[in-house]
């Protein structure tokens, strides 16, 4: 199968400044969405180079990715979680209600059908399972230049390496992720946004807006240039019980009957 050239333009755009700002930012808060669920099945789809499940302490966790992404030894150098399965984000090849956590960090974004694959995502997870999603925000400065970017590419002013963010599909905007997934029947947990900083491709510039970190969260807390979403599935009708155990029959005590005999005894005097 050959490779999928938005995969691709995704890896290599992680090496430069703005990729591992990201990554960086990525890697902090899925550690601490993912910390205290537990179960005992978890899998990460796509983005290796983002060790996802690290934090987690399910006893069983796979990183999968996209069936024809390039091997590990045809791309740069970077730090990458350990790659278990190559599926196909259409058709997962696990049974239905069989994992307790899925992350799909950029994986919306890359594959072919993204309503599909979140309907697989649902089908697999057992109920109660909770998912994590990692996203580009397109109401964003970032978003925002990658819209100009393909509008200048379409009138011709622009090449394809003019594009600030990889050419990777279009990007799902919050609100529509939220209404996908509750058409699902999924519950949105948590939402966060982050990454408001310029965008620059250089390190200088992109270290002199630190201070937009800051200021976006307090100020314009949906325009971060990410964004990620912890839902649960929930199962209508479902309601999680204790044991069942029969009741314990008491037997109440007979009425004491007293004879005209034992009266009299009682009334003697000593």
């Amino acid at each position: 199968m050959a490779d999928n050239p938005r995969i691709i333009g995704l890896t290599r755009w992680l090496q430069s400044p703005a990729g591992r700002y990201l990554l960086e930012w990525e890697q902090q808060h899925l550690d601490s969405a993912v910390a205290d669920l537990f179960g005992f099945h978890a899998v990460q789809l796509g983005l290796p180079e983002l060790d996802a499940l690290r934090a987690n302490r399910m006893p069983h966790r796979w990183v999968a990715e996209q069936a024809g992404a390039p091997a590990a030894a045809e791309e740069a150098a970077l730090p990458r979680a350990a790659l278990a399965l190559r599926v196909d984000y259409d058709a997962l090849p696990f049974d239905s209600a069989s994992l307790d956590l899925v992350v799909l960090p950029h994986t919306l974004e890359l594959a072919h059908d993204p309503h599909q694959t979140l309907r697989e995502v649902e089908r697999v997870l057992v109920p109660e399972g909770r998912v994590v999603i990692v996203g580009f925000n397109p109401a964003s400065l970032w978003g925002l230049r990658q819209r100009f970017g393909r509008i200048r590419r379409g009138l011709g002013l622009a090449r394809r390496q003019g594009l600030f963010l990889p050419d990777a599909g279009e990007f799902l905007a919050y609100r529509r992720l939220r209404d996908w997934l509750r058409l699902l029947s999924f519950e949105v947990e948590a939402g966060r946004f982050g990454c408001y900083r310029l965008p620059v491709a250089s390190e200088r510039w992109l270290q002199r807006s630190a201070w937009m970190d800051h200021s976006g969260e307090r100020w314009w807390p949906v325009f971060g240039a990410a964004y990620f979403v912890t839902a649960v599935k929930r199962v209508r009708g479902m309601r999680l019980v204790g044991l069942a155990r029969e009741p314990v029959r008491r037997v109440k005590a007979g009425a004491v009957i007293a004879t005209q005999k034992q009266r009299r005894t009682e009334e003697e005097p000593a």
